[in-house]
């Protein structure tokens, strides 16, 4: 039976039923209208493939404009990893980064971290196991993170840590494009590379506005409240860049309770061993300890919000995110995920 639709084995003309059995309706049109000049013909085969020539306009818009975002209805995924009965072929990275819908986790302030910390290690080592499509969104992610950091002017040394590890990155890869290391041609990665280029540069020139409020700011407090809020920040880095606001948080920044919770924060008392360092009055000298672990071991990570996979149906999705789970009590099957568990659970 001759097909209804479109079809890659033959131009996809319609077929209609006659009393002679099923004959193509191009041939029956043309048929009719053989007797008309070139200009009705013309016309007739216009109207004719107007519907296929639409379609093939509308793919290439839609594989061709940067700014495209490919959504899933879900926002979640089954994570399998080989072939069953029931589901044939595995779950790849950039499958799943394609489907948990990223774009607007980054718009929560206790998701964010953690998907700068996820761009970050893929931009470091699984760049080239993302496809097509999922590099694009990766891209697409990236530039909304850049446009946010601008409009909060906050994090911004974190953004330009992860613009600086990808442009890294890329500098590498292109180099082996002739290899196939990277999905698209040369002149679109170089492209890519001159907006990544572009957007440090733009974080390099922004400037902090000072807010309009009146009230009671972060030095007005007591100095045991400031102590106490500076104990909450986990990145050395930024009570350096406190201590340099006003002299008195200078001599609060100095404070060695508080790089000692810092590094038992974030390292093991057997780490911290290996590392001691002396100060000219013989007392341990946390805050160079600090910066001595923090380049010999990894520092805990904290999130406020990460994905969570679901042991019982192996479904990996954002907390609170509804999935089709058949156990009895799913919040009790789910686990969390760091960024690092995430990108292993995709390797092979």
């Amino acid at each position: 039976m001759p097909f209804l639709g479109q079809d890659w084995r033959s131009p996809g003309q319609s077929w209609v039923k006659t009393a002679d059995g099923w004959t193509q309706s191009l041939l029956c049109v043309i048929h009719s209208f053989c007797k008309k000049d070139d200009h009705n013909k013309e016309n007739l085969f216009n109207s004719l493939n107007y519907d296929v020539a639409a379609k093939k306009r509308k793919k290439d818009l839609l594989n061709n404009k940067a700014k495209t975002q490919y959504f899933h209805q879900e926002k979640w995924i089954y994570v399998h990893k080989g072939s069953t009965k029931e589901r044939h072929g595995y779950c790849t990275l950039g499958e799943a980064f394609n489907r948990l819908d990223f774009s607007s986790a980054i718009l929560d302030s206790r998701r964010f971290n953690y998907v700068v910390r996820l761009l970050e290690l893929i931009a470091k080592s699984q760049l080239t196991s993302l496809s097509g499509i999922a590099q694009k969104n990766y891209m697409n992610i990236l530039e909304k993170v850049v446009q946010k950091v601008l409009e909060d002017q906050q994090n911004i040394r974190l953004i330009r840590e992860l613009l600086q590890t990808l442009y890294t990155s890329l500098c590498t890869l292109v180099q082996r494009v002739g290899k196939s290391v990277l999905v698209g041609n040369i002149n679109m990665w170089v492209h890519r590379m001159e907006s990544i280029l572009h957007w440090q540069q733009q974080l390099n020139n922004i400037q902090i506005t000072k807010p309009a409020f009146k009230g009671t700011t972060f030095t007005d407090l007591p100095l045991c409240l400031q102590l106490n809020i500076m104990q909450r920040l986990s990145d050395g880095r930024d009570l350096v860049s406190l201590g340099q606001v006003a002299p008195d948080l200078q001599v609060l920044s100095e404070d060695r309770l508080l790089w000692k919770k810092l590094c038992q924060y974030h390292f093991t008392d057997r780490q911290i061993r290996k590392r001691l360092i002396l100060s000219d009055k013989g007392q341990l000298d946390w805050k160079k300890m600090y910066f001595k672990l923090i380049r010999c071991y990894p520092r805990k990570e904290q999130y406020g919000d990460t994905l969570q996979l679901c042991r019982h149906c192996h479904i990996l999705s954002w907390k609170g995110t509804d999935h089709p789970c058949t156990a009895n009590n799913p919040e009790t099957c789910s686990t969390s995920l760091s960024p690092q568990e995430f990108i292993n659970l995709f390797r092979f």
